[in-house]
């Protein structure tokens, strides 16, 4: 059976998780996230952004996360700001369309959005009828490719919006690898500072399901709760959500297990870069997207499942390669033999 690199979400959950459910299965709990177990959740994550203010809502998914918090903030007439290889623009089957608020695109060649960015489209979305307005800057951390935010660059960025008046927005479906990554000096507690809205992804971080979002910016909290409910994202048996989040921010298991996936992946592209690979994007999390010849990818396909990510020319491709909380050394040092042979 091959290896697959293509996700971080093919494995079920950590055992901490199994484990807990198990034993609390047969308690009787409140539903719709009054559970004990909801409520500890929620109190650990406040605890480590160490704000008490801000208010924490469970969910199951990513896309989900996406289009309840960008559907409840937005007027009818704003719109969304956001990279070109954005999640809410390439893969939620156009969700936030559907609700009625476009989606600027901008392109980047990193994922990532600076100020200088931003300024074009704000220039070119005059405050006149005729246009939407631009109200939400909407980002990843880490980014689709794999990149991530320096606290200096979010801060800025931060800064920027709020001067601007637009609401600042962190998809955070893998901030556990964005912010355990060996550049990273960002902090949970910064992004908690410096973003309105954010959200801690479970799903591809060692949970079944699941995302936290985490309301900063006092003046969105108020009725969240509805739009939740109203997009059927309220579970009755909240406490599945509630159970795996408590046994992911206990003993900082959460950033462990992103840790984790970040250091196999970083084997594979020191490997790669010292037979001379060059690669999309420099990455230093749990994703990498080398170039390489389409003989090599022929010969590795044999063995692992990965995306062919983008054509460069007609003898090579970039893939994209994503190591997982639970990727072993065998799968790893297997592709890397590989990789050593064949370079």
């Amino acid at each position: 059976m091959k290896f697959s690199f293509k996700n971080d979400y093919s494995e079920g959950c950590h055992p901490n998780i199994l484990q807990a459910l198990l034993q609390s299965n047969f308690e009787q709990q409140a539903g719709y996230g009054e559970d004990e177990y909801s409520l500890q959740a929620k109190k650990l994550i406040k605890e480590k952004i160490k704000n008490p203010d801000s208010e924490v809502y469970l969910v199951s998914g990513g896309t989900q996360a996406n289009l309840i918090v960008i559907s409840s903030i937005l007027r009818p007439y704003q719109c969304v700001i956001s990279a070109a290889p954005g999640h809410i623009l390439n893969n939620e089957t156009g969700a936030i369309e559907a609700t009625g608020h476009k989606v600027l695109s901008i392109d980047t060649a990193d994922g990532k959005l600076r100020p200088s960015d931003i300024i074009p489209v704000l220039e070119s979305h005059g405050n006149i009828p005729h246009q939407v307005m631009p109200k939400l800057v909407y980002i990843s951390n880490s980014t689709e490719l794999g990149t991530i935010y320096l606290a200096k660059e979010l801060e800025e960025l931060s800064n920027f919006c709020r001067d601007k008046g637009l609401y600042l927005f962190m998809d955070g479906a893998r901030l556990g690898h964005g912010l355990t990554s060996e550049i990273s000096d960002l902090t949970l507690e910064k992004v908690g500072e410096l973003t309105d809205v954010f959200y801690l992804g479970g799903t591809k971080n060692g949970a079944l399901i699941g995302e936290a979002i985490v309301i900063n910016n006092k003046a969105l909290q108020q009725d969240f709760a509805f739009n939740i409910k109203q997009k059927g994202a309220l579970l009755a048996k909240g406490r599945l959500l509630g159970i795996q989040f408590m046994e992911l921010m206990k003993d900082d298991l959460y950033f462990d297990l992103a840790k984790h996936a970040n250091i196999q992946a970083m084997k594979i592209k020191n490997v790669m870069k010292e037979r001379g690979v060059q690669f999309l994007s420099d990455t230093y999390t749990n994703q990498i997207f080398p170039i390489i010849s389409n003989e090599l990818i022929e010969i590795l396909s044999e063995h692992f499942e990965f995306y062919v990510w983008k054509k460069i020319d007609e003898r090579s491709s970039a893939i994209r390669l994503i190591t997982s909380w639970n990727t072993g050394d065998e799968p790893v040092d297997r592709f890397i033999e590989i990789i050593k042979k064949e370079l």
